[in-house]
């Protein structure tokens, strides 16, 4: 008996059937989703509602009573000159550091994506991706040794110059900049490889067509790679941003938020206002004050950078 279907006819699937797979497919969903959202609650929303709990209480941790204070915690932060001074600092670094960072970049993926022999290509994304895999920590002591003013690299490399030597962590108008030379060199790896893979997405086609119009390179730079990289610069201005106002471990190793809390950012002084100062309650509310920010700008990135690409 032939049982295919009459041309020109589609098989149905019976109506009883439907409902039962579509519930299969959503219980497996959610037993999927059950274990990541466990270990996202525990170890992210938990930890945020804790932090948002002390931050109304006058707690230290080495003390048997814990005050309840309300919202003064919050008030104290609008007189705190050293919270206000890190709020500026942080915002100077992210700024300084996010835009130096996607142009060179930017620039550096257009230049390899340019190179015709594929082994060369590839040599050179693995240079620049190699100093994101050691330790930020390691990275920072090595970088703290090249900016001794003493027997620093950088010292030496001025002296057969014939230059005067600098204090380029101890200098107020040294020290932020060259914690941000060692935190482009640590970390434009990423980026690198990312704005690659935005480049290579983008097809061969346009290029070729601008080409036969008489377009040059900056045409082509400009009105092509620019425009189709949106959405790649996007997530990459987003998730940079995000990295660099929670950069702790280089201004620890450093500058230790020195010299004259000009490299204190908000993260190492919320980390000292809480272990070493033990005040858990304060550290809690610019904590919270913090993550309110970073939100704050993440969502105005994600909408100014859809906004965009939409018209």
């Amino acid at each position: 008996m032939n049982l295919e279907p009459a041309a020109g006819r589609t098989r149905k699937i019976p109506p009883a059937a439907q409902p039962k797979g579509r519930k299969n497919a959503r219980a497996f969903v959610y037993l999927s989703l059950i274990p990541i959202l466990l270990l996202f609650g525990a170890f992210a929303f938990l930890p945020i509602g804790w932090s948002l709990g002390l931050s109304f209480f006058k707690y230290n941790p080495l003390s048997s009573s814990t005050t309840f204070i309300g919202v003064a915690n919050y008030a104290r932060m609008l007189g705190d000159s050293v919270f206000l001074k890190s709020l500026w600092v942080t915002v100077k670094f992210v700024v300084v550091a996010v835009a130096v960072n996607i142009a060179i970049t930017l620039l550096i993926a257009v230049a390899i994506q340019r190179l015709q022999t594929g082994w060369l290509r590839n040599l050179m994304r693995t240079v620049f991706f190699l100093p994101t895999i050691a330790p930020l920590a390691g990275t920072a002591i090595v970088w703290s040794t090249m900016f001794n003013y003493n027997q620093g690299l950088f010292n030496m490399l001025l002296e057969k110059l014939h230059m005067a030597p600098i204090q380029w962590l101890s200098d107020p108008h040294y020290a932020l900049y060259s914690v941000i030379i060692m935190t482009l060199w640590a970390d434009i790896g990423y980026n690198i490889v990312l704005f690659i893979a935005g480049i290579d997405s983008i097809p061969g086609l346009y290029y070729e067509a601008a080409l036969l119009d008489g377009a040059n390179r900056w045409h082509s730079f400009r009105y092509l790679t620019l425009p189709l990289l949106r959405r790649t610069m996007l997530f990459v201005s987003v998730t940079t941003v995000v990295s660099y106002f929670q950069a702790f471990a280089q201004f620890q190793i450093m500058t230790k938020g020195e010299p004259f809390n000009e490299t204190r950012v908000i993260a190492l002084h919320i980390y000292e206002m809480a272990f070493s100062n033990s005040n858990m309650g304060y550290a809690s509310a610019m904590a919270t004050v913090f993550l309110m920010i970073i939100l704050a700008v993440t969502v105005l990135q994600l909408k100014w950078g859809r906004t965009d690409w939409e018209h």
